[in-house]
């Protein structure tokens, strides 16, 4: 018996995905739920598993296609080996959508050149539409079906979604259709700006007479990669980036984690680091000036009220930033299991699309390398970002005396849009007050 093998749908806003990589190969026996192959999408890059055990019969679409959701991408024999059918998972697996009726493959769509900045999708009773809700509602009230991408560009362009064909299934406005528009001549009205056009401005900055030159090897960008370039485009574009640096004594933090780092692990069954300690004094800061726990719409600044923290996390493919939903919800000990999980599986590609969407605030480790401090880019929609120097021993004076202590650079990036240099400061005070009393039980 044929099963299909169907693109998942990996979250309610993501209509296309990219097959990064399979880890079968036609005629390989596979078992159900054993990892088939590998997407990324404009949200996460995940591990999609096999929906029965077979033989896999048939791969549909290649490494490096996108193509929508629903659509078939392989064929597994269901009957492998063993010659009896077996039958196929009744219900989803994790990560995979229901399976469709038995149609042709979709036609493959424009591969995305970057991802959607993550935006919240709670909705605010009483804050009006955005330019870009109503563009994306046809005359007859009804929504043009289209992904955050194209409602992005179609808001930077001034381009109204509604006089744009779809072609996409069931009418969809596809990244390809809105790309034609802007073509077309959608963008007279103002300069292009993020979107398509920072990757275009990323693919024409030099001309390639300029780059290829004596001995060198040429890598393409990965999909993340290239979602990577574009977000940090359009932040720098968007946001007029500001800076603040603050110095921090952790030596009282850098001790009593020293003292308790293995009685922690063995009650709580987690590892112990010092990013649990920076968030929960990074949400007493956001408490204390909720400016900074902010993102702007249009000429709107949406005051947060959850504390939904991103957390970078380095891969050897690439960057991603898992988010900690309502943080200041959660004692020490949730703080750090939330860590320590959202990394792991962050590494193990098993984050599902809701866990790297909606953060309101940011923060980045680049001190675990060994960076004395940096000027990190702002997580849009973000308005601020903060950077964890290394901590080291230096010699300080405390009291009109030196002493040997643990200090730490904190980086604060913000928009200057939204955060003023003042409120920066005050909102580092705060974070360096928690930071150097701290007197929060950890266990």
């Amino acid at each position: 018996m044929a099963v299909d093998v169907i693109m998942p749908q990996m979250g309610e806003s993501i209509f296309e995905g990219t097959i990064t990589k399979w880890l079968k190969k036609p005629g390989d026996k596979i078992e159900r739920d054993e990892p088939l192959f590998e997407i990324s999408t404009d949200k996460v890059d995940a591990e999609i598993p096999a929906p029965t055990a077979g033989v896999l019969k048939e791969i549909r679409v290649t490494e490096g296609q996108t193509v929508p959701v629903q659509t078939v991408v392989a064929v597994i024999d269901a009957t492998g080996a063993s010659g009896a059918a077996v039958a196929p998972s009744s219900a989803p697996t994790k990560g995979e959508a229901p399976k469709p009726a038995p149609t042709s493959a979709a036609p493959p769509a424009a591969k995305p050149s970057g991802p959607t900045p993550p935006a919240s999708t709670k909705p605010v009773p009483s804050a009006p539409a955005t330019s870009s809700q109503r563009a994306a509602a046809g005359d007859n009230g009804q929504k043009v079906r289209s992904s955050p991408l194209v409602r992005r560009i179609a808001r930077e362009h001034n381009i109204d979604l509604k006089q744009v064909p779809g072609t996409g299934a069931g009418g969809r406005v596809s990244k390809r259709d809105i790309l034609a528009a802007v073509e077309g001549g959608g963008t007279e009205a103002r300069p292009a700006a993020g979107g398509a056009a920072a990757h275009a401005a990323l693919e024409t900055a030099v001309p390639p007479e300029k780059m290829y030159f004596g001995r060198y090897e040429v890598q393409p960008m990965s999909v993340m990669r290239q979602k990577i370039a574009e977000h940090m485009v359009l932040s720098k574009r968007v946001s007029p980036h500001v800076y603040s640096i603050d110095e921090v004594d952790v030596t009282r933090i850098a001790t009593l984690r020293a003292k308790t780092k293995d009685k922690f692990e063995q009650t709580t069954g987690t590892k112990l680091s010092f990013m649990p300690f920076f968030i929960r004094a990074a949400v007493e800061g956001l408490r204390a000036y909720p400016t900074v726990n902010a993102s702007v719409d249009g000429t709107n600044i949406v005051l947060h009220k959850e504390c939904n923290i991103g957390i970078a996390v380095a891969l050897d493919w690439g960057l991603i930033v898992p988010v900690i939903k309502d943080a200041e919800e959660k004692n020490f000990l949730g703080l750090a299991r939330a860590v320590n999980d959202l990394a792991e599986r962050a590494r193990s590609k098993k984050l599902k699309p809701e866990e790297v969407a909606e953060s309101t605030f940011s923060i980045t480790n680049p001190g675990v390398f060994g960076g004395l401090f940096g000027l990190p880019v702002i997580n849009q929609p973000n308005v601020a970002i903060l950077g964890l120097g290394a901590i080291e021993k230096r010699p300080v004076v405390v009291e009109d005396a030196i002493a040997i202590r643990s200090m730490v650079y904190l980086t604060l990036s913000y928009d200057h849009r939204v955060v003023d240099g003042a409120i920066a400061h005050q909102f580092m005070g705060k974070v360096k007050q928690t930071l150097e009393n701290w007197n929060e039980s950890i266990l």
